[in-house]
């Protein structure tokens, strides 16, 4: 063993050359802000989920999505999985050692031995071996090493991806359920409201103060209310079997809440323009660019493979021809056999590897970008469609306030004679279209605050919040989201 170990220590010096290139973070092929750029220079804290959704059952749902959702489990199965790969691929730095002994015993006939007679004879021996290490002179194991380090690190933020995209799913299944228990709430008040409106059509019919027709024009408003508590009733249902599916295990008893509640969701004010750098912290952003890297690290390997390889293989140990005498002075026994091998022909394949190696960087640079554009869209839509949405929640809002005040005009001119009930009905029927719009409009909101948490990347816990665009986001760009 220690003659070993000065010539391994000497030759592993040499390993220090790299033909990785050096590598070069593509320009994001986008606007230096997302949104107005009046605000781009702004800060903007970005809360974990707990924070984001503060509704107690929404919580618990995440939570138990988080540990029974297959689609994550999936992600963190490859995480591990490409732990492993990287591990593998480290190893080959280090030179393996193992410890073998072995016995023979043979038996030469009398005209084959040296004295005339039947001879007997055995060797024993017990050795520390070392096969095919390769010399990492020009840094080709040390460059699959590195490719295998940023897939893994890929494979991490792929799954911190799934993480976060997993929370915004249960939370707008949940926001659609609580929008749907609304809208069916809506339509069992309409259809009693106007059940009670049939009465008293009929009441007058009889005492010949109204007409057959203003008694049919009742009844379908009646069934037309009934349509639509059926129609809610039936999404209601739906709603909690695609609940149950995207958490992964069956749903408890919910409280239904009004999706006005502020208990349902809330988000931090996030300013109208951020600068474009903040993309770089969604995880999909980081994967493309771990990518990148691992196929840069790749050429690397490619390049070494035109340069000689180094190869070691020896063993330190005892022999004897008689096992007591194994240990005795005079037993130790040694090898070393160093090999070089230079490429001198392959038909082009070290060439082609190259060249596939080059075109598979320049295709993650591609992706890289395309991800960087996807990310700027969807930041910069739901920014957009912010203050659309709130400017169209406000004219909703007037709207049911117009269409309710018409609904008590136009039945105390039914009750007055001075118009008929087909004013009534139309009044009825849009009061109860506004209501259930305005419901809409506010699961529109508040998904558009679901998918601007989703587009910025998702939230670190209240103890690591980052500030998007600080110098503290880049430090904290590889933290996970609460869980």
């Amino acid at each position: 063993m220690k003659t070993l170990t000065p010539i391994v220590m000497s030759v592993a010096l040499m390993s220090g050359c790299s033909l990785i290139p050096e590598y070069q973070a593509p320009v994001a092929p986008v606007t230096n802000a997302v949104g107005e750029t009046r605000a781009a220079t702004e800060e903007a804290r970005l809360p974990g989920w707990r924070d984001v959704f503060p509704d107690p059952q929404l919580q618990s749902l995440i939570d138990t999505a988080l540990s029974n959702n297959r689609d994550l489990r999936l992600a963190m199965l490859d995480v591990a999985e490409a732990r492993a790969l990287y591990q593998i691929e480290g190893a080959g730095r280090y030179p393996e050692l193992s410890l073998g002994a072995d016995s023979t015993r043979q038996r030469l006939p009398a005209d084959l031995s040296g004295t005339g007679r039947a001879e007997t004879g055995g060797q024993y021996g017990v050795q520390v071996g070392m096969a095919s290490y390769e010399l990492d002179v020009f840094g080709r194991v040390r460059s699959l090493e590195a490719a295998a380090m940023e897939r893994y690190l890929a494979t991490e933020e792929a799954s911190l991806s799934a993480h976060i995209t997993l929370v915004s799913e249960v939370a707008n299944a949940y926001l659609t359920l609580m929008a749907d228990h609304e809208k069916l709430r809506i339509s069992e008040q309409a259809e009693a409201d106007q059940q009670r409106a049939v009465s008293l059509v009929r009441n007058r019919y009889r005492n010949g103060l109204g007409t057959e027709l203003a008694v049919r024009q009742a009844e379908i408003a009646l069934e037309t209310a009934r349509a639509y508590r059926a129609q809610n009733a039936r999404l209601v249902a739906q709603g909690r079997h695609a609940l149950s599916v995207v958490t992964g295990a069956p749903l408890p008893l919910l409280i239904s809440r009004q999706i006005g509640d502020p208990m349902v969701t809330t988000l931090a004010e996030v300013p109208a323009g951020l600068p474009s750098s903040v993309l770089v912290q969604r995880p999909d952003v980081r994967a493309a660019e771990r990518n990148l890297r691992a196929a840069n690290a790749d050429i690397g390997a490619a390049r070494a493979a035109f340069y000689p390889s180094i190869t070691l293989t020896g063993g330190i140990g005892t022999a004897s021809s008689d096992l007591s005498g194994l240990f005795d002075g005079g037993s130790g026994a040694w090898s070393f056999s160093p090999a070089i091998t230079l490429p001198i022909f392959t038909g082009g394949r070290n060439q082609a590897n190259l060249e596939v190696a080059e075109v598979r960087r320049d295709r993650h640079i591609a992706r890289y970008e395309q991800v960087i554009q996807t990310a700027f869209k969807e930041v910069a839509d739901a920014l957009t469609a912010r203050q659309y949405l709130l400017d169209q929640e406000h004219a909703q809002d007037a709207l049911v306030k117009a269409t309710a005040r018409s609904l008590v005009l136009a039945e105390a001119r039914f009750r007055e004679g001075a118009d008929d009930y087909l004013a009534v009905l139309d009044a009825r029927r849009a009061l109860l279209d506004a209501r259930q719009e305005r419901v809409a409009v506010s699961r529109q909101k508040l998904a558009n605050r679901v998918q601007l948490y989703r587009a910025l990347g998702g939230g670190v816990s209240p103890d690591q919040a980052i500030l998007l665009g600080g110098e503290s986001g880049a430090a904290a760009a590889g933290s996970s989201p609460q869980s």
